[in-house]
């Protein structure tokens, strides 16, 4: 039986001060969740879904309801979902009135034959298998749309607003369960002021996350367009298959994506021997961890604190 392990982000950007308590709060209460069914003899793929809903669920973040709005002020949600024993995947794209995509994207990989479902056609699917929709308005706080209504009178593009870093992000998660098997999750609402039917690294395999048992599992967050070009989450895995720690791959993923394409974001990472890493190359990253009955967690760089659980 192997040592099950956790690991959560909610999003590397420069997360301001008067969210980085709530921020962290909502990590250790999604690393708490899923880690509990871990904990309970469940499997990586249960804990990674239950981990990245109760972020969704969370208007803290950037997914779910939290969501951030594109240029016409409109939500779009993008999550995938994967695990490392067959490599299954799920995934869906500019999908609307959806409260937790991610799993919508699980019903993806379980109910049908292919891997992603996009815009139209992944809402008329979570119809036709009894998905509940819910208002636009209740997955947008009042904070997002004055901030959107701000970024649009001034026309701030989105990678002037990435480069700024005053747009929130992705969440995601990583599990290793007792039986040796790895999965991943990643969900998000976007960058603000996108373009309609814009679809970044977050839904696609090997970019926004990807998990295999023989290698390990990655959940990537950061300017997705730099995510896709060097697909950030099958790199460090690479590096990962080459000796390096989930930390040391990690960081000289990120360290190439910043150098080749001036790229910034972050990433938690598990091996299927239990190593695991949360890393950023933002200002800050939420992300919490669960292993032997310790929560650690942090938000600022080369920050780690720790809880043991009852």
């Amino acid at each position: 039986m192997m040592k099950a392990v956790l690991v959560v982000h909610g999003g590397a950007w420069a997360i301001p001060d008067e969210l980085a308590e709530a921020s962290v709060a909502g990590v250790k209460d999604a690393a708490w969740a899923g880690g509990i069914i871990l904990k309970r003899g469940g499997s990586a793929l249960d804990a990674v879904e239950v981990a990245v809903r109760v972020m969704e669920d969370n208007p803290v973040f950037d997914a779910g309801h939290g969501s951030v709005l594109n240029t016409d002020g409109e939500v779009e949600l993008d999550a995938i979902i994967m695990e490392g024993k067959t490599l299954g995947a799920g995934a869906v794209s500019s999908v609307r009135n959806i409260s937790n995509p991610v799993s919508l994207a699980r019903a993806v990989m379980e109910k049908t034959e292919h891997i992603m479902l996009t815009g139209r056609g992944a809402n008329l699917f979570a119809e036709s298998i009894g998905v509940p929709t819910v208002p636009t308005q209740a997955l947008v706080t009042e904070q997002e749309r004055k901030e959107w209504q701000h970024y649009k009178k001034y026309t701030v593009g989105v990678k002037e607003l990435f480069n700024s870093q005053c747009v929130h992000d992705t969440v995601g998660a990583v599990a290793l369960d007792a039986f040796g098997n790895v999965a991943c999750a990643t969900s998000t609402g976007g960058i603000r002021n996108k373009m309609v039917g814009r679809v970044g690294d977050s839904p696609c395999i090997g970019s926004g996350g990807y998990a295999d048992n023989r290698s390990g599992a990655v959940s990537c967050t950061g300017h997705g367009e730099s995510i896709l070009k060097v697909t950030l989450a099958r790199l460090i895995l690479f590096h990962m298959e080459q000796g390096k720690s989930a930390c040391e791959a990690a960081e000289c993923s990120l360290q190439y994506m910043a150098e080749r394409v001036q790229g910034r974001g972050g990433a938690v990472v598990v091996s299927p021997t239990g190593d695991w890493s949360a890393v950023f190359t933002t200002a800050r990253m939420a992300w919490a961890s669960f292993t032997a009955e310790r929560l650690h967690y942090g938000l600022n760089p080369k920050e780690t604190f720790e809880e043991t659980l009852n």
